[in-house]
C-alpha cells in the first residue's frame, strides 16, 4: 500500500494524472474532463439510460465490430497483395497456408455483416424511440451518414476476393452507377479506372476499403459519440437547447431576467409574473 502511495504521489504519475484518486464527486468530473479517453463520457448519466432496453446496446456492439474489423483488417492486409494474378491466390493462402488465416478472415467478414446489421437495428432504434428529435437532429445526420459509410464500406470489400462472385457483383453495382443521371457514367469510369472492372477497379477499391473509408468513418464516429454528450446523453434535455441565440433557455415556463449589474442572471419562472 506504501509503494502504491508513493508512486501514485509521484511526479510521473500525476504529471499523466492531474486529478489523483476520484475520492469526490468533484474530482470524478474532474478525471472525465482531464482524461482525453473519459472525456467522450458525461460526467454524470441518468439511471434510465443504462436500462438494457433503453438502447439494447446497439450502438456499442456496432462500435465493437468495427475495432474487430480495425484489427482483422490490418492482420489480412499484411497477406493480401491487391493484383489481378495475386489476389485470389493470396485469398487462398489465407484460407489454407496462413496460420490461423481462414479463422481470421471469417471473423472480419462475419463481423461486416453482422455490423451491417446491427447499425441498421440502431438506426430503427432511434427512429422508433423518437431520439432524433431536437437538440439531436444534426447527430441523425451524422448517423445516416455513418450507415452510408458503412455500407460502402462493405462493399468496396466485396471486389478484394477477385472470385467471380465479386467480379459479377462489382460489375453490376456499377452499371447501376452508371445508370445515374447527369454524373453516372464519371462515377464509375472514376471507380474502375477504365471502363470495365480491370486491375485499376481492384486497386481503387482496396484504397477506398483500406484507407478513404475507415479514416472518414472513424471521424464521423467520434463526432457522433461527441454529439452524444453535448446534447445532453441519451435523453438529453430541451432546456438545454437554444433555438436562435446562444443566451435564451427554452423549455416549459422557463425564462432569463436581466439583474441591475449587467454580469449577472438569474432564471426564473414565468409564474413571477402572476405574483
Amino acid at each position: 500500500m506504501k509503494l502504491f502511495h508513493y508512486i501514485i504521489q509521484g511526479r510521473v504519475w500525476r504529471s499523466i494524472f492531474r486529478t489523483g484518486l476520484p475520492e469526490t464527486n468533484y474530482r470524478r468530473s474532474l478525471v472525465i474532463l482531464n482524461n482525453f479517453f473519459l472525456h467522450i463520457h458525461p460526467a454524470k448519466v441518468k439511471k434510465s439510460t443504462l436500462k438494457f432496453t433503453t438502447t439494447f446496446y446497439l450502438g456499442g456492439i456496432a462500435f465493437g465490430l468495427y475495432l474487430i474489423l480495425l484489427v482483422t483488417g490490418i492482420y489480412l492486409m499484411l497477406y493480401y497483395r491487391p493484383s489481378v494474378p495475386l489476389a485470389y491466390r493470396d485469398m487462398k493462402d489465407l484460407e489454407f497456408v496462413v496460420s490461423n488465416g481462414k479463422l481470421l478472415r471469417n471473423l472480419h467478414r462475419w463481423s461486416a455483416h453482422a455490423m451491417v446489421f446491427i447499425v441498421f437495428l440502431h438506426m430503427l432504434r432511434v427512429f422508433f424511440t423518437r431520439a432524433f428529435h431536437p437538440p439531436k437532429e444534426f447527430n441523425w445526420v451524422i448517423g445516416v451518414f455513418l450507415i452510408i459509410f458503412t455500407l460502402l464500406l462493405s462493399y468496396t470489400g466485396y471486389l478484394l476476393p477477385w472470385d467471380q462472385l465479386a467480379y459479377w457483383g462489382v460489375s453490376v453495382g456499377t452499371n447501376m452507377i452508371k445508370a445515374t443521371p447527369i454524373m453516372g457514367e464519371k462515377i464509375r469510369f472514376l471507380l474502375l479506372g477504365g471502363n470495365f472492372v480491370s486491375e485499376n477497379a481492384l486497386l481503387r477499391f482496396y484504397v477506398l476499403h483500406c484507407v478513404v473509408i475507415p479514416l472518414f468513418l472513424t471521424l464521423l464516429i467520434g463526432v457522433h459519440f461527441w454529439r452524444i454528450r453535448k446534447d445532453g446523453g441519451l435523453q438529453g434535455d430541451l432546456e438545454h437547447y437554444a433555438e436562435y441565440e446562444p443566451d435564451i433557455i427554452l423549455g416549459k415556463n422557463i425564462r432569463v431576467e436581466q439583474r441591475e449589474s449587467p454580469n449577472q442572471s438569474l432564471v426564473g419562472t414565468g409564474n413571477d409574473e402572476n405574483k
